[in-house]
């Protein structure tokens, strides 16, 4: 089955338009975030808090996110996030100092909340309405197109940024946010009502105990976090603010190396997505972990950066969307919402994680190339894991 094929199911097919629109405004804000830190001067512990801020959300709410969205009309949930986007967006406009880098970073919390809710929700309710080929490439459409919006959302987000400042950038991503909007209004979507008549304290306690039953749930989700080892926002910022701004503009910087990445990713899944399977999938994180020990020896000269981040980019997207799929397959429908929001809670604390150490290494006098270098080799040890998941349970 294609995914021309998969795009004529009306559902997908709207929601991939509204997934498209939502994803490319979170990405072409996401660059006036950080140019706006880099021009007020902002340390890399701040830059690193705050792109760690946008992925706290799904380690903290997790619980409660699974909770909600099985317990809550999809829908409905959907349009309240959505506002719930725009209203934070616009937020942002009135932050003018490292003053008020505090109100900017709960600004960001929030919105990231409502993101990140928004996807778990969206990644609960694919198994609920297909199976096995159409939801393989679902999940596949899904991080091409999330791939498509962040290096377009990047790339056009870095020259806006660059020419007509921040607030116009975030008063353009609210107008997006509006537009999708507008979208899910049109959306028909049928699903049998599932009545939960526990507490949510109850709900809580029986998704945590099936989780903890499920072992081969667990050891998939934390394959599933190794991906955020590539959470290269703060590394890509303090690249173009240390190396790179002596050559190029910083936003246009940061656009271009994101949006190059991101070129890696959506072109990606066409020639392996085909190929990747339970049988060879650890010689994918090998394949990751060398691309991203290639982009460290080429961080020296910006534009060999540019097309080893292409490399980097060109796996993720396939490891991503593959080692979902067999969390997906593994999990009980009843389950769905609450196994989905701790498996990203799990991938957030990852990306956290890789924030944090990105920001501290730095400030603590270790180059750029010896971190990058470091996150690569990360994934050695995951192909190793693989390996021995694979003997004792598949």
């Amino acid at each position: 089955m294609s995914y021309v094929e998969t795009l004529k199911h009306p559902v997908i097919a709207r929601l991939s338009l509204i997934q498209l629109i939502s994803y490319f405004g979170t990405w072409f804000s996401q660059v006036a975030i950080f140019s706006m830190l880099v021009a007020y001067k902002a340390d890399a512990i701040i830059i690193a808090f705050t792109a760690a801020m946008a992925m706290l959300p799904a380690v903290i709410l997790a619980p409660i996110i699974g909770i909600i969205i099985d317990r809550i009309d999809f829908k409905k949930l959907m349009m309240t996030l959505l506002i719930v986007e725009i209203a934070m967006t616009l937020g942002l406009i009135f932050i003018n100092s490292l003053e008020y880098v505090w109100v900017l970073m709960i600004l960001v919390f929030i919105r990231s909340s409502a993101a990140s809710m928004l996807f778990s929700a969206e990644m609960a309710l694919f198994p609920k309405i297909l199976q096995g080929e159409m939801l393989k490439n679902t999940n596949e459409i899904h991080s091409i197109i999330w791939s498509f919006s962040y290096a377009s959302g990047m790339a056009i987000g870095g020259i806006v940024t660059y020419y007509v400042g921040y607030d116009t950038a975030f008063i353009i991503d609210a107008v997006l946010y509006g537009i999708a909007v507008l979208l899910l209004l049109g959306l028909k979507l049928s699903l049998e009502k599932v009545i939960h008549t526990d507490s949510n304290w109850q709900m809580f306690k029986d998704g945590f105990n099936y989780l903890k039953s499920k072992k081969k749930i667990l050891h998939l989700i934390l394959l599933h976090a190794a991906i955020g080892l590539t959470s290269f926002d703060a590394l890509i910022t303090l690249l173009a603010d240390f190396q790179y701004k002596e050559v190029i503009a910083v936003p246009l910087a940061i656009g271009l190396m994101n949006a190059t990445r991101a070129m890696g990713l959506m072109i990606g899944p066409f020639f392996i997505g085909k190929i990747i399977s339970k049988n060879n999938l650890h010689y994918f994180f090998l394949l990751q972990g060398l691309a991203i020990i290639f982009w460290s020896t080429m961080e020296y000269n910006f534009y060999l950066a540019l097309i080893a981040l292409f490399v980097t980019g060109f796996f993720i997207t396939t490891l991503w969307s593959y080692t979902y799929l067999l969390i997906q397959e593994e999990t009980e429908q009843k389950y769905m919402g609450r196994v989905i929001s701790y498996n990203d809670m799990f991938f957030m604390l990852s990306n956290v994680a890789t924030a944090l150490f990105i920001g501290y290494a730095s400030k603590g006098g270790i180059s750029l190339e010896i971190i990058t270098m470091t996150l690569g080799s990360g994934f050695f040890f995951f192909a190793l894991y693989y390996i021995w998941f694979k003997k004792n349970y598949l």
